[in-house]
Formats: structure tokens, sequence, C-alpha cells
């Protein structure tokens, strides 16, 4: 005999000979619908053997007898629903979050690196440009004192130069003062003994004596002093950097221009600290430096909130997404299974709410042609 499942219409050949009692039952195994076969009368029949129609699977050997048989592991369903690559959230944390993290790390380090250089091209131009105004300074300032003592000389020919420091008039003159703790002093060339002599200075205690007797107080600064202050062999003017031990202890750099007095073996000297010129730059480098270090920091933090911003509303976004179409594909393996009364629930009025209605329409067609069938049968 041939029986046919009235939910999925699939057709058995049962030999009403094993039916033990009246009636037994058995599962589908298309959908797991249980169909129950009731033991027909015995009447003698035509010996005509139907032929086999097609689409026709044997049922079970064994019908047990008012208990429908186990339900079999849909090993297959589930490894239908088994991705073979990237799942659409992964796609989208790639896709939405990976690559506009790159680009916005790579954007927010040039911005800084660009930053950081301008800011140290400027702090350094700066402070190049007013070393070099601060030098300028210096050795015009030794130019314009030995003119006026060149004048002054010419002027006062009587006077002899162990008297310079003690004459108000040139000590004015050759003495002046540089910067806020610089000032310039008048020496002379050696003579034939060869000793370096100050003839007018701020400090009264080295005026004539042999200046290379200085090396035992100035230490380590003597070298650099002594280099400047005898450059001036053969009329040229020299200039140059040294060290100098304030009473402090520190040691800082000083400048100093030698200048000859034209017509004369004497020499002007200007000296000074050169940081008294750059230290507002130096006050300015490094409150910019400082600028640009707290912009640095609210600009990584910035990117730092965006990328996790955007990461937050990309998994929010993306498990939400995800979650409907997984709902949506339960719901369809259900119904490829037979589950003609699985509900969907259909809340978005995007793409996805229009797949799920189209699912919603497909299984009530898959019903109605059942119902059909059934009619039919």
């Amino acid at each position: 005999m041939i029986v046919i499942c009235e939910e999925c219409g699939k057709k058995y050949r049962i030999d009403a000979e094993k039916i033990k009692g009246k009636a037994a039952r058995f599962r589908c195994k298309s959908c797991n619908h249980v169909i129950t076969v009731t033991k027909p009368e015995t009447r003698p029949r035509p010996p005509a053997p139907p032929p086999p129609p097609p689409r026709v699977e044997e049922a079970p050997a064994e019908v047990a007898e008012e208990r429908p048989p186990a339900p079999e592991p849909r090993k297959e369903k589930k490894a239908a629903l088994k991705m073979k690559g990237l799942g659409l959230r992964s796609k989208m944390l790639m896709l939405f979050l990976l690559i506009p993290v790159v680009f916005i790390a790579v954007a927010g380090a040039l911005y800084i690196w660009q930053l950081e250089t301008l800011t140290s091209l400027l702090t350094n131009e700066s402070s190049g440009v007013v070393t070099r105004m601060a030098e300028n300074a210096i050795a015009e300032n030794a130019r314009s004192v030995a003119k006026q003592c060149q004048l002054y000389l010419s002027g006062h020919p009587e006077l002899k130069k162990e008297n310079y420091n003690y004459d108000a008039d040139l000590k004015r003159v050759a003495v002046q003062k540089v910067g806020l703790t610089g000032y310039t002093a008048l020496y002379e060339l050696p003579g034939s003994d060869g000793i370096w002599r100050t003839w007018a200075h701020a400090n009264p205690k080295i005026i004539g004596i042999d200046m290379s007797k200085l090396k035992k107080p100035l230490g380590k600064s003597f070298p650099g002093f002594w280099k400047v202050y005898t450059g001036v062999k053969g009329g040229k003017e020299s200039k140059g950097y040294y060290n100098w031990k304030d009473a402090d202890g520190r040691f800082r750099d000083k400048f100093m221009v030698c200048t000859p007095v034209k017509g004369t073996s004497y020499i002007i000297a200007s000296t000074t600290y050169l940081d008294e010129f750059t230290e507002p730059i130096k006050l300015m480098e490094t409150r910019a430096k400082k600028l640009s270090l707290n912009t640095r920091n609210i600009t990584l933090a910035i990117l730092a909130a965006t990328i996790i911003l955007i990461g937050i509303i990309v998994s929010l976004y993306g498990a939400g997404l995800t979650g409907r179409i997984k709902s949506l594909t339960e719901v369809a393996d259900r119904i490829s299974v037979g589950e003609l009364d699985a509900e969907i629930e259909i809340k978005s009025k995007d793409e996805i709410g229009a797949l799920g209605e189209a699912i919603s329409r497909m299984q009530e067609s898959i019903r109605l042609s059942i119902d059909r069938l059934r009619r039919r049968r």
C-alpha cells in the first residue's frame, strides 16, 4: 500500500502485513511529521501489482505499534547553516572599523609630525636669527666704541696709556655697557716684550698686568678667551665664544668681538653673555614645545575616542544586523523541514524587513500548496 505524508506530500510504500494491530505510526523523513497508518481489512484483490510510482521510498522495516520513532538528528541542516568564509559582522568590522582606523591613525601621525616639525623649525630659526642679531649688535658696538676712542685719542695725544683708566672722559668712551652685564674694554697689542696688557676696563685690578697671568684664575675659561683676545694680530677683527664662570659657579657662554682702533696699537673688546639676548626666545621655545605637546595629547585623545566610538557603533549595528539575518535564516531553515507554522517577526522597514516579508509570503505559499495537495489526495 502507498502512504502519502499530509504535510510535505512524500510517498512511502508500506507492507500492510507488517503492521501489528489496527494502526501504526512512523515519522516522515523529510518533515518529521508523524504519519498514522491504519491496517486495511483483508479482502481478496486481483493480482495486479501497480507500477512503482516516482520518488517512492520504503517505509522503515519495523514499525512500532502506536509509538512514533525518535526524531533523527538534523546534522545535514546544521551543516547547511555553517558559513564557509568570513561572517557579515567580521566583514563590517574590517570595512567600517579596521580600514578607517588605519587611515585615521596615519592622518593623525602625519598631522602630529608636521606640527612638531613646524614648532621645531620656528623655534630653531627664531633662536638662530636672534643669535645672529645679537652677534651683529655686539660687533657694531665694538666698532662704534673703536671709532669713538680713535677720535678721542687723536684729540688728546698727550694722554698716557697708564692713565687711560683714570681719565673719566676716556673711560666713559672706552668702557661702555653691552647688554645687561657686558662691557667694552681697551687693550694694547704686545710690544717688543710680547705682553698683552689692558688699559681701560671695568675691573681696575687687571689694568696694566700681563693678561696671560689670568690663566690660573680663569681656569677652563681661559683658552677660549685667549684665542679671541689674541686673534687680532695683523690688524684683523676677531670674534668668538668662550665659557665664563659666574660668581655662583655656573659656566655660561660669552661672545666677544675685538676690533682694532685705526691708526693706533689699541683694540676695543666688546663682550657679554649671549643668553641675555636669546633668553626670551628660549622661553618662547619652551612654551611652544609645551603647547605642541598638549596639542599632540589632545589630538591623540580625540583620535582614540573617535576610533572607540566607531568601533562601538559598528559592533552594535553589526550585532543587530547579523542577529536579524540569523533569525530569518533559522526561520527559513525550519520552513525547509516542514515547520510551516514558524513565526516570522518583522520589525524593521529596511531591506531586512523586505526579506522577512518575502520569506513570510513564501511560507504562506507553501502552506496553501500543501493544503491543495491534501484536498486533491
